[in-house]
């Protein structure tokens, strides 16, 4: 290749939907929008969702989102046969595809689409719990692993570790995912904070699924005394569950689950609590873009030991907080109290946390990164 800088590339990321709503789809805007502020012309092909109108949305002169209709659903996996040909169409206008694992519509494009360039293959993370489809996609996914120049993980752990990478280590590197720093509004955090005046703030985010363990937590927060509330964000399946938890353990007045946080709020919930809790139990949380959220405003994290993911690599342990043992709530307690109660811990851990996120994981540093990778396969 005789180009004299990546600003002469074009870069197509290649994942799962628009509006973005998963972490996956963030890391894929953040990596297209970052990318195209350094000058380099970077797209990004995913399917609708939501019922979102296909078509393609300039971000700015450098970045464009081209979004296909979902038209199938199977095995909890949505389908979009219009990538197939999108991606036919355009491949011969990039010079490498990022591609973004794990999403089968996307690789099954790469692969129909007889693309010759240059691949790098994102490993966000295994398929681990549907494990029909991953019988169907092995030989797909084993092609896609063979095909990729490069093999990137969002964090050392989990690409060393998991069993479908063993044989390709010489070939594989790591991005941690970076975020710009939260800007939460002082009067809206003023405000809330008038609710819990006075207490201990423990807050957590993220859908009320099985794998983030939530009820190990509101167990946890009863072995603690009465100054500690804890304040769960997001919505999903197991609310009836957790609130008839909250009602057995007599917790009604020092737990809210927050249907609901509106984007803009956010930032505030972190800047009010205390600490911020990640009570995950299994490897689907890969990596949990909420902790350095979190460490980006100095709060220290409570976080579990989970085989295999990286989120006990993104918070380290006694240097922007604890990991403690998953699914037992008295190690959560006992790891909160700690880093509540002790004010010379609590302050090591919080300037931790926010030196840990400037040096690993802020959206520059990402981008810096992914400019090397990309510069290791010959894009020079």
């Amino acid at each position: 290749m005789d180009k004299d800088s990546l600003q002469d590339f074009r870069v197509l990321q290649i994942g799962k939907f628009y509006p973005i709503r998963g972490g996956v789809e963030k890391v894929m805007y953040d990596l297209t929008l970052g990318l195209s502020k350094r000058k380099i012309k970077c797209d990004m092909l995913c399917a609708s969702t939501e019922n979102y109108e296909n078509g393609d949305i300039q971000l700015n002169e450098y970045a464009r989102v081209i979004v296909v209709p979902t038209q199938i659903k199977i095995a909890s996996t949505m389908l979009a046969p219009a990538m197939l040909s999108k991606l036919r169409k355009i491949k011969n206008q990039y010079d490498v595809i990022h591609i973004h694992h794990p999403d089968p519509m996307a690789s099954l494009a790469l692969f129909i689409s007889g693309y010759r360039g240059k691949v790098v293959l994102h490993w966000h993370s295994d398929i681990v719990k549907q494990k029909k489809l991953l019988m169907l996609y092995k030989p797909l996914q084993d092609w896609l692993i063979k095909r990729a120049d490069i093999i990137v993980g969002t964090t050392p752990t989990y690409v060393q570790e998991s069993p479908f990478l063993q044989k390709v280590q010489h070939k594989v590197t790591y991005i941690p995912i970076g975020v710009e720093p939260l800007q939460p509004n002082k009067l809206l955090t003023s405000s809330i904070q008038k609710k819990y005046e006075g207490k201990k703030v423990v807050f957590a985010l993220g859908r009320l699924v099985e794998y983030k363990g939530y009820h190990h937590l509101i167990e946890a927060i009863k072995l603690l005394d009465e100054n500690y509330h804890l304040i769960i964000g997001g919505k999903g399946p197991l609310k009836g569950e957790l609130l008839a938890l909250i009602s057995k353990l007599e917790l009604n007045k020092r737990v809210d689950l927050i249907n609901y946080i509106p984007d803009e709020e956010v930032p505030s919930y972190y800047d009010l609590c205390n600490v911020f809790c990640l009570s995950s139990t299994q490897k689907t949380e890969a990596f949990a873009i909420v902790q350095i959220e979190a460490m980006s405003l100095g709060k220290p994290i409570v976080s579990t030991h989970i085989e295999g993911s990286g989120v006990s690599w993104v918070n380290a342990d006694q240097i922007s907080g604890f990991v403690v043992k998953k699914e037992n709530p008295i190690a959560l307690a006992e790891g909160i109290r700690l880093l509540v109660e002790d004010e010379e811990t609590y302050h090591r851990l919080s300037t931790g946390a926010r030196e840990r996120y400037e040096t690993l994981f802020t959206d520059q540093c990402m981008i810096d990164k992914t400019l090397n990778v990309y510069k290791s396969i010959g894009l020079q």
